[in-house]
């Protein structure tokens, strides 16, 4: 069972994911999915945020994660079993927009956006594969 960065373990109040499906409701269809005591959400099938207790994380990347900080939000911390704390790539939404549902959602787009750079595949070298690389061998 995951543990919040205080090492309680956090349920997702049925108030708080109403509250959060209220002020996300601009994103376009917005998925719950209950798990390990929280629950995740997503858009499009692209997970973009976590709930656990009261609060709501949004997925960061290099792109994303210093908007975050300057906000002074905090990762997503858990307790491992060997004691390690482990971080995930989930910061706390910045408590200004838990009310304000214009805030809310430029907050949880830039998640989404996060979200979306994740599930491209990428080469070896790094960079987003093409769609269609053209014919070939593959083509049968």
């Amino acid at each position: 069972m995951s543990k919040c960065s205080h090492g309680v373990v956090m349920a997702v109040s049925s108030d708080f994911l109403a509250h959060l499906e209220e002020l996300l409701a601009g994103l376009g269809r917005l998925r719950v999915k209950t798990m390990f005591g929280g629950a995740s959400l997503s858009v499009d099938d692209a997970a973009f945020a976590l709930v656990f207790g009261e609060t709501l994380y949004l997925k960061v990347d290099d792109d994303t994660r210093a908007a975050f900080e300057a906000e002074g939000s905090a990762p997503f911390t858990y307790a491992m079993k060997d004691g390690r704390t482990g971080i995930l790539h989930y910061w706390s939404l910045p408590e200004r927009a838990l009310d304000d549902p214009d805030e809310a959602l430029r907050w949880a787009r830039l998640g989404l956006e996060a979200a979306y750079r994740a599930r491209k595949p990428k080469t070896k070298k790094g960079r987003a594969m093409r769609g269609d690389i053209g014919p070939g061998p593959w083509d049968g």
